[in-house]
């Protein structure tokens, strides 16, 4: 009797790609030109490790930033696996807070969703200059601590962070809101030109050159 398997002996196994492996793989590219574009960031505007903060600096340093990620494709999981890889990975053989936090609001400004919560409690490092420039129609939420200039030249956006700021918070703003749950450093609302700051802690100072805006602390307007 005919094997009837002989017919098929000689048609080539075709390997199919499982939809997992196709999402695995972009992913990982994904992450690869976020770590290439912030390393360029870095080479470009800190190479000797020295990153002052000086406003044109910050600017530049910015517009730099939304540049290298403006055409990418990426969501709000992997702006986390971002700031996990910042905090702990081997592939970033160095990092300063001021460019890492601009990278991550260049990340967060260019993406395609109007809401981004970041889980950074867990986090090491403490990243500066979180919701940058922060337009309007986009909300940031930020769980955890975070560091200076955190909501600096916001631009219209909502940003809660359930937890404390550092220094500068909402410095120079224009408008929109920012929420912190927490406790609020030095200088709070410093250079800021619209908008209202909430803080349901306190606030350590208030910055004295002020052109608008509005800051609250435990629900008290105390700075109009």
């Amino acid at each position: 009797m005919k094997n009837p398997f002989l017919d098929f002996r000689l048609v080539p196994f075709e390997r199919r790609e499982l939809p997992l492996d196709r999402i695995v793989r972009a992913k990982t590219e994904t992450m690869e030109r976020l770590i290439d574009g912030f390393l360029r960031l870095m080479d470009e505007e800190a190479k000797d490790l020295v990153w002052l903060v000086e406003h044109s600096r910050v600017v530049k340093a910015y517009n730099a930033a939304t540049k290298s990620v403006e055409d990418l494709r990426y969501d709000q999981d992997d702006i986390e696996e971002f700031c996990n890889e910042l905090d702990s990975s081997k592939k970033i053989p160095y990092m300063i807070s001021g460019p890492a936090g601009i990278y991550i609001s260049a990340l967060i400004n260019c993406s395609q969703e109007e809401k981004i919560a970041l889980r950074l409690q867990d986090f090491q490092r403490s990243f500066h200059f979180l919701g940058y420039r922060l337009p309007e129609g986009k909300t940031l939420l930020l769980q955890g601590d975070v560091g200076n200039f955190t909501g600096a030249g916001l631009a219209g956006g909502e940003l809660v962070v359930e937890g404390s700021t550092g220094n500068w918070c909402g410095a120079g703003m224009f408008k929109g809101k920012i929420r912190v749950k927490g406790h609020s450093g030095q200088k709070t609302g410093e250079w800021m030109r619209g908008g209202q700051i909430y803080v349901d802690g306190q606030i350590w100072s208030t910055g004295q050159t002020r052109l608008g805006g509005e800051i609250y602390m435990g629900g008290k307007l105390i700075m109009d």
